[in-house]
């Protein structure tokens, strides 16, 4: 029969999600083969129609994923060479945050006022800095990769973009962190930069593009970490709004909570 024959042409050209409809079709058609009163060729055939057609869909779309997620002819050196430059960059451009005065200092007086104010900046430019560094680290440890492909880049691209924004989210709440709007910002900033890298990591590492092989309770030492990190970025930005602009200074735990989590990994894991 034809049905028969076009049957046997989706069992074997068919996308998964069409073979696993083909099944269910099969255990009702075969149930009413033996029974020819019950048997329906004009709605088998439309059955038939409809799952050819959503066939044609989910092969097209699997040749578009297919392509899509293919390996690229790029080297990753390249990207992590791209990464170490925006990583040194941005970390410099941080010190643009802290400018001298427009007007002349003519006194001594005046110039320690001046040195004075700029306490905050130089703390706030610091907690930047180390937590750039912290992620730069993490980078490197962290995302080893032999090969990747166009998802994979452009999720490590706007990781950088995230990245690029820390020095202007650093001046916003240090001019204006007596907004809770500028703390948000600047802790947003922060959660989005995380949360982009848990991405990256783990599309890496479910593609096999990670360097070295990954075992399940490295992987979950890895979430861990960033899971605490992104708690804190939390934490400090309520607590820096609501209580003191000083508990901005609690992102200084962030390197200390990782040394503290890979020393005792280490020890668990030899």
């Amino acid at each position: 029969m034809e049905i028969e024959k076009q049957i046997e042409i989706l069992e074997k050209t068919g996308a998964e999600h069409s073979k696993e409809k083909l099944k269910k079709f099969k255990k009702i058609y075969n149930s009413i083969d033996e029974s020819p009163e019950e048997l329906d060729e004009k709605a088998i055939d439309d059955t038939i129609n409809k799952l050819n057609t959503t066939n044609k869909r989910l092969t097209f779309y699997q040749r578009f994923m297919n392509a899509f997620e293919q390996d690229m002819d790029i080297d990753p050196g390249r990207l992590m060479g791209l990464t170490d430059g925006i990583f040194g960059m941005v970390m410099t451009l941080l010190i643009f945050g802290m400018a001298l005065p427009e007007f002349q200092i003519s006194n001594y007086s005046g110039f320690i006022d001046f040195v004075y104010t700029l306490f905050p900046t130089i703390g706030l430019t610091l907690v930047s800095f180390i937590l750039l560094a912290s992620f730069w680290i993490y980078h490197h440890e962290f995302i080893k990769i032999k090969s990747l492909n166009f998802p994979y880049l452009w999720i490590n691209i706007f990781f950088l973009a995230s990245i690029s924004f820390i020095p202007f989210t650093t001046s916003i709440v240090g001019n204006y962190s007596h907004f809770f709007l500028a703390n948000v910002i600047f802790g947003a900033n922060i959660f989005i930069t995380i949360l982009l890298f848990l991405i990256m990591f783990h599309y890496a590492y479910k593609k096999d593009f990670l360097e070295d092989k990954v075992s399940k309770e490295e992987k979950k030492y890895i979430n861990k970490t960033l899971y605490i990190i992104m708690i804190v970025t939390i934490i400090v930005n309520l607590l820096d709004f609501n209580v003191s602009h000083n508990f901005i200074y609690l992102f200084f735990l962030v390197p200390i909570i990782s040394t503290l989590r890979d020393i005792s990994y280490k020890i668990k894991h030899p």
